[in-house]
């Protein structure tokens, strides 16, 4: 028995995020037949005890479609148009193919904003959770009619690995156009082997990933990114064709299909997890070797000794990355001082901290306890 179909037979919860080149037939309109043989899975996997999420994409698209447009927009606020447009068909179709099973939905609008925000990500997740557990089928897409710089994340890749972290789903399955990832791009190398198994951080996979299409913003390396960002909850996650007969039902019988992303290490403690998730961050702190080796090998918290730089303008408690003085880095966390505060203190012993800014501050500039290393 092959580690795909073990794994299958004990999962739960998944995440399935189908791609807006399938959901509009790249591009000519809503495949109304498709997302009803989609939902019939969904509805297959849910009476085999499966809880089941959708992450869709296609708002946009099918709003070019409708608006008679000949290219996605470049415009943000076009592209924001073509949203609200779009999203009123996308919905209204999955909620008439659900019903026809007795099934009800409910639609959810997110942005990367809501989970940044730690009440209000910890609201969705009691929402979500509700939603499932009752037998409904959540369908969620970006709010792109008020997100910004989020419609340029990728096609919600992102946001169903954010999803997985956030119901601690064990599956998240990415349909796409592709059949999963190769070794190289099949478009210019016909005879590029499928990658049908491998490990989520495995750091080869970015390198083989290719761009990506016209309708929507996310390519294979996208995917690549969701698949290690779920990995961060121990979710395994499954690249396959949403053109494959019966894709979701056969991957649910343990047929090997695609590419498998496995993750490496245990779950995060959840805290950690939405602090992995953060896909933007307020500052940087440049840490100096010595602090590099403690955070990777101890786990210890950053002492200010250990700052050599301080990028950005930030507040005591928002996200900023730890990096190396190479730029790569290394850990995110909840820093204890603010942008000018930290300046002060870079390069300082924690006994200093009165003396420097005229009171008795935290020790660390980021606890262990409000820290996760990034560098998998």
């Amino acid at each position: 028995m092959s580690m795909q179909q073990s794994e299958s037979m004990v999962s739960r919860r998944w995440v399935v995020k189908i791609g807006s080149s399938l959901i509009t037939n790249n591009g000519t309109g809503l495949d109304r037949k498709a997302i009803g043989e989609w939902v019939a899975q969904l509805v297959g996997l849910q009476k085999q005890g499966i809880e089941v999420v959708l992450v869709s994409s296609g708002a946009v698209a099918e709003g070019v479609a409708r608006l008679g447009l000949k290219s996605r927009p470049k415009e943000v606020h076009l592209q924001q148009a073509a949203a609200a447009v779009g999203q009123m068909g996308l919905i209204q179709t999955y909620e008439t193919s659900f019903q026809q099973y007795g099934v009800h939905t409910a639609q959810v609008l997110l942005t990367h904003d809501d989970l940044a925000h730690r009440r209000r990500y910890l609201n969705a997740r009691s929402t979500l959770t509700g939603l499932v557990e009752m037998g409904v089928v959540p369908v969620i897409n970006e709010n792109d009619t008020v997100a910004t710089a989020e419609l340029c994340f990728g096609d919600n890749d992102s946001l169903g690995a954010l999803v997985s972290n956030l119901l601690g789903a064990d599956t998240l399955v990415i349909l796409t156009d592709q059949k999963g990832l190769y070794e190289a791009d099949p478009r210019t190398q016909p005879d590029a082997p499928l990658v049908t198994e491998a490990m989520a951080d495995d750091r080869r996979l970015l390198a083989m990933a290719g761009g990506s299409g016209s309708l929507g913003r996310g390519g294979m390396a996208t995917k690549i990114t969701a698949a290690r960002l779920a990995a961060r909850s121990g979710a395994r996650t499954i690249i396959a064709s949403g053109r494959e007969d019966d894709v979701l039902l056969r991957l649910a019988a343990g047929e090997s299909i695609g590419t498998l992303l496995l993750p490496k290490k245990q779950p995060m403690a959840a805290r950690k997890q939405w602090l992995a998730g953060q896909l933007k961050v307020k500052g940087q702190l440049t840490i100096d070797a010595g602090a590099e080796k403690v955070l990777r090998e101890s786990g210890r918290s950053l002492l200010p000794v250990g700052v050599v730089a301080v990028l950005g303008h930030f507040d005591r408690g928002e996200v900023v990355a730890c990096v190396n003085e190479t730029g790569q880095e290394i850990a995110r966390g909840l820093v204890n001082y603010n942008s000018r505060e930290a300046e002060q203190l870079a390069r300082q012993p924690s006994r200093m901290i009165e003396k420097l800014l005229g009171y008795a501050g935290d020790p660390e500039m980021i606890h262990r306890d409000n820290m996760v290393i990034t560098d998998i």
